[in-house]
């Protein structure tokens, strides 16, 4: 996601400065989630054999990630603001009110997807935020991103509903089941991808139709392809939310 957003700044003409900005904050952001989610939850890894995960292994005290969420996200602070005030409100609110806020409260309720909708969203606004003209991105932009962090949230659940379920979380994903969600994932995604190529001004030229392409072919494939594992949608969900992504970078200087 950092190298995403860092790409996106070049190609929105944040120049260099201005995007190792924007990725340092981005990272700092993304760290503070990922050790939040790791601390809150390292009784359900440890009781779903999540060894790899240093805190359910037991290598590291979940005081000690808790710590060190806390020291990323105070540091987000004013990288975020190295964009100006309305680009770090923006940034802000989607660490707090997307990533935080899910791994506190919503991930086992029927808002679950929201919290990724909002975070995904607040990362184009962060970039073209920072602008001389602080611009807000293109509907669009705002709408594909907000698909992406839907289906990002059913693709990162996917593999472990069973363990969740036994674990007592029952976010949306859960509820809907593994089949559901095998289907819905990469439908979701396609739908994003859909918007970030028809909607960009202009006709979409020969490279953006072939993204598409490619991208509905691995969806109708990894869907298909069953084996008694959820890994093969897993992957293809994962395959298409990138083409997605590189999509948006092609959408370059269009996207204000």
């Amino acid at each position: 996601m950092t190298v995403f957003v860092t790409a996106l700044a070049v190609s929105a003409g944040r120049g260099p400065a201005g995007s190792v900005g924007v990725g340092a904050a981005v990272l700092a952001g993304q760290l503070s989630v990922g050790w939040c989610n790791d601390a809150v939850d390292a009784r359900r890894d440890a009781a779903t054999g999540r060894w790899d995960k240093p805190v359910a292994a037991g290598a590291l005290a979940p005081r000690v990630v808790a710590m060190a969420a806390v020291a990323a996200l105070i540091v987000c602070v004013p990288l975020s603001l190295l964009g100006g005030a309305s680009a770090a409100t923006v940034h802000l609110a989607g660490v707090l009110a997307g990533g935080w806020a899910y791994n506190l409260f919503l991930k086992g309720t029927v808002l679950s997807p929201l919290p990724y909708a909002l975070g995904f969203a607040s990362l184009p606004a962060f970039v073209t935020l920072g602008l001389p003209s602080q611009p807000w991105p293109a509907w669009w932009v705002s709408a594909g991103s907000a698909l992406l962090g839907v289906g990002a949230h059913l693709v990162n659940v996917l593999p472990d509903i069973d363990d969740d379920l036994a674990t007592g979380v029952r976010g949306l994903p859960q509820r809907l089941g593994a089949t559901a969600c095998r289907w819905l994932a990469p439908a979701v995604m396609l739908t994003a991808l859909t918007v970030l190529t028809s909607k960009p001004p202009g006709t979409p030229g020969v490279l953006a139709w072939a993204v598409a392409a490619v991208a509905a072919c691995t969806a109708m494939a990894g869907t298909a392809m069953r084996h008694g594992s959820d890994r093969w949608p897993f992957r293809a969900a994962i395959t298409v939310a990138g083409l997605a992504l590189a999509q948006l970078l092609l959408s370059g200087a269009h996207i204000v």
